[in-house]
């Protein structure tokens, strides 16, 4: 979950603004010390939440969405 959390932190302080691209699956992995599906994991709940959208070719993007302060 520290994937997760670092990636929800980015969102909230505004390092990841809407329409940036988030780090790829090997990034994460190499920036956080996990496996792929650790990392592809983190960003399908993202995804789940509304939070990115995942567009062939280009990777995962952030929206316009903010997450709740449960998130």
């Amino acid at each position: 979950m520290r994937v997760l959390d670092a990636l929800l932190a980015d969102i909230r302080s505004g390092a990841l603004p809407p329409g940036s691209r988030l780090p790829s699956e090997a990034e994460l992995c190499a920036a956080h010390g996990v496996a792929r599906m650790t990392a592809r994991r983190a960003v399908g709940i993202l995804r789940e939440r509304g939070l990115v959208v995942t567009e062939w070719g280009k990777g995962s993007i952030r929206t316009g969405q903010t997450p709740s302060d449960g998130e």
